[in-house]
């Protein structure tokens, strides 16, 4: 008898082991998502607004379906701003885990008070972070210094105009209205949250609605600049974009900057994922129009 419950004893240990290092070995797994721009209107071109309500449905069921720890929506979630922003969220509303949201620059159509924008999208702050494990995800806001994002009177709206003469001068292709950048306040910001990474030993992903690279016109206005920071704290694994709708992809001094691929583009095929994160490595499931990428580190 004694020996049957000392064999019983040492199956729960070895057992309870192997439960233990599956746990620590198991992804953190965040759902992606980009550019639904829901809106109550007839189609345009590849734009197929209204579809994005069930493609939403859709990207929602498998994504709760993978069990992941949270989603990043990483901007545009409507086309025309907030008079169709009910409807998109309470689809959004679906997944089972935490949303955490960016704005894009569709999101600020026909907005007042650009400034207090994020509060309607159950953001925290237009720019904040989120930590899970050994794990730091910082959420930039790539619209606050732009047109339409500022009133004219305002601080940024000057900061903006200035930057984007300089732009203009230098012959850069990013000075289109649709494009924003962010400001001297908010990339000391973002250096100090990379300090406190390294210091901490965790590791880093930014999400960004404009993407910061490759530049082909539609990066972030001044990309150059957070690029310039980011490039000096290796614990910044990948940068994760959106905006520009066919998607992307480019190493930046060895960090993959991935622009997602918009749901809003074609009647039917969808654009989701679900990124895994390991020791040592990402993984980046695409489904549908959305790639699929694998990064060791």
């Amino acid at each position: 008898m004694k020996i049957k419950i000392l064999v019983f004893s040492i199956l729960c240990v070895l057992l309870h082991g192997k439960s233990m290092g599956q746990q620590k070995n198991a992804p953190l797994k965040i759902g992606l998502i980009a550019d639904p721009q829901y809106a109550d209107q007839d189609t345009k071109g590849s734009r197929f607004y209204r579809n994005s309500l069930s493609k939403l449905d859709s990207a929602t069921t498998a994504i709760n379906a993978t069990g992941v720890d949270f989603t990043v929506m990483v901007g545009d979630l409507v086309d025309v701003g907030t008079k169709d922003l009910t409807p998109a969220l309470r689809h959004l509303d679906k997944l089972k885990a935490p949303v955490y949201n960016l704005l894009g620059n569709h999101d600020y159509v026909d907005v007042k008070d650009g400034a207090t924008l994020y509060k309607a999208y159950r953001m925290p702050a237009p720019y904040y972070t989120v930590e899970r494990g050994h794990w730091l995800f910082i959420l930039l806001n790539t619209n606050e210094l732009s047109e339409y994002a500022t009133s004219a009177t305002s601080a940024e709206h000057s900061a903006w105009q200035a930057l984007n003469n300089q732009l203009k001068l230098e012959q850069r292709q990013n000075t289109q209205p649709w494009n924003g950048g962010i400001s001297t306040q908010q990339l000391v910001w973002m250096e100090k949250q990379l300090k406190k990474a390294e210091k901490e030993a965790k590791n880093v992903i930014i999400f960004t609605h404009h993407p910061l690279f490759p530049e082909n016109g539609l990066e972030t206005l001044n990309n150059r600049d957070i690029l310039a920071v980011i490039e000096k704290y290796p614990r910044v694994k990948a940068v994760i974009s959106g905006h520009h709708h066919p998607g992307n992809f480019g190493n930046y001094k060895g960090i993959p900057m991935i622009t997602l691929e918009g749901m809003i583009e074609t009647s039917n095929e969808n654009a989701y994922g679900v990124l895994e994160l390991y020791l040592h490595r990402i993984d980046l499931k695409g489904q549908g129009r959305m790639t699929s990428r694998k990064f060791d580190f």
